[in-house]
């Protein structure tokens, strides 16, 4: 077992607070030497719980990781590494233990009677900080929802009392109902209500962007790992002043905002929420709608913290994240990566990133901070970008089938109108598309509007 002392004093950016109004906490990685091997060193996987557990401004009485040799279904840790940890937990006064890992139902509740405190899991840890985070109220909804189904699945770890059974009718529940069932039940209720109220923001989100599609303006979205410098990307582009801290999940609800690049084009840059190693999967499927602003975005850009020491493992996992949301291997074989925070690497790193980059292609190395690079990364997002679309009216004969065809054929129309002589078209088109559409129907017209 290896134990690490937490930092003194505050985390940077974070607003000073009561210590002795926070939850004492232990922070346990379980290091399983069962598993094979493993993406992430266990140093450096405690580490990163150790941030996540202070983004929830708890107070870090002890971290450590616990290697055992094989995971144990109705506790996760063998009864020596338990009570070892139960002594810690006793010597600190911890209040709470998070487990950086997935815990069952069964594993937590014994967990909790074992070493007499909370046990909160990676997965609850997480939605814990997107509750605390989330703003909007499309994010307040996602979170909730994502909570509750996580909720419902360790209902028999919240209950002491499931034996009983309620009576009644009606909709308190008919004879025999267990109170398990009852609050399953419930939390089915509330799930049903949230879906339904979350169907009309992801609506409204649909129709901005059907707006934005007809508007002149491509879509660029910033993904990376949480922390990775995102949003001071952001702002440096955009001259926004989006939340940016040296903390884990400062940004949760996406921002949009226009940028001028070097050739004059005005994109939309979207901000998204940072992504992590093991994201909980009821938060992928909740933030989807979100996170669908990645599907739909023209060019995507990877931001990279290369200062990091687990940066290759960390592109990994966003990569992973991509594929879980069916972003095609095209779109990301074609993603620009920005390797941001070159202003926290010494000299010589700082020349051996700048030197990788240069030879790997669609990679740029910058400093979101110093301004370093960055022109560079908006020239190859101007260069990446498609042709811009443009509205225009295009006005076929009625009997020219093989222009009409041409036009649905490649996706064009967004609206007809036919009349006695002449079939008129709404269309979203390129500068070359529309030469190319006059130069094979010259007796059609097309004309920008």
């Amino acid at each position: 077992m290896t134990a690490t002392k937490p930092p003194e004093g505050e985390g940077p950016d974070s607003a000073p607070s009561d210590r002795s109004a926070r939850t004492r906490a232990l922070v346990v990685h379980p290091a399983i030497r069962s598993r094979g091997a493993k993406r992430r060193d266990p140093e450096g996987a405690l580490a990163e719980c150790i941030g996540l557990a202070e983004a929830l401004d708890l107070d870090i009485a002890g971290a450590e990781i616990a290697t055992v040799a094989t995971m144990r279904a109705n506790a996760l840790l063998g009864e020596g590494k338990i009570e070892e940890i139960r002594v810690r937990v006793e010597e600190a006064e911890a209040e709470l233990v998070v487990v950086d890992g997935a815990l069952t139902p069964v594993q937590q509740r014994n967990l909790e009677r074992a070493w007499k405190a909370k046990v909160l899991d990676r997965t609850g840890l997480i939605l814990e900080i997107f509750g605390a985070r989330a703003s909007t109220r499309e994010g307040v909804l996602q979170v909730e929802l994502a909570h509750l189904s996580y909720q419902k699945s360790r209902l028999v770890r919240s209950w002491t009392h499931l034996e009983r059974q309620r009576g009644g009718a009606g909709f308190m529940g008919g004879p025999g109902e267990t109170q398990i069932e009852a609050d399953r039940r419930a939390i089915d209720e509330k799930i049903t209500r949230i879906k339904r109220q979350l169907e009309g923001v992801v609506q409204t989100r649909e129709l901005h962007r059907k707006a934005r599609r007809k508007a002149p303006h491509a879509v660029v979205a910033l993904v990376g790992y949480t922390n990775a410098g995102k949003s001071t990307l952001f702002n440096r582009l955009t001259e926004a002043d989006v939340l940016a801290q040296d903390m884990l999940f400062a940004t949760l609800d996406p921002t949009l905002r226009k940028v001028t690049l070097p050739s004059g084009r005005v994109v939309m840059l979207s901000d998204t929420v940072g992504f992590i190693s093991e994201l909980p999967t009821q938060l992928v499927a909740a933030f989807r709608a979100t996170l669908e602003e990645v599907l739909e975005a023209d060019v995507i850009v990877h931001v990279r913290d290369v200062s990091h020491p687990e940066t290759e493992a960390q592109r990994a996992d966003v990569l992973d994240v991509l594929d879980a949301l069916g972003v095609e291997q095209a779109r990301l074989d074609a993603m620009i990566e920005a390797r941001n925070k070159l202003d926290l690497m010494p000299e010589a790193a700082r020349a051996d990133a700048e030197g990788q980059a240069a030879r790997d292609g669609g990679a740029f190395a910058v400093s979101a901070l110093t301004g370093q690079g960055v022109d560079a990364l908006l020239a190859a997002i101007d260069a990446a970008l498609p042709e811009p679309r443009h509205a225009a009216l295009a006005r076929v004969g009625v009997g020219d089938g093989r222009a009409a065809a041409w036009l649905h054929s490649h996706g064009l129309v967004q609206a007809r109108r036919d009349g006695d002589e002449y079939a008129e078209f709404d269309l979203e088109i390129t500068e070359r598309e529309m030469n190319q559409f006059a130069r094979s129907f010259p007796q059609a017209s097309v004309v920008m509007v």
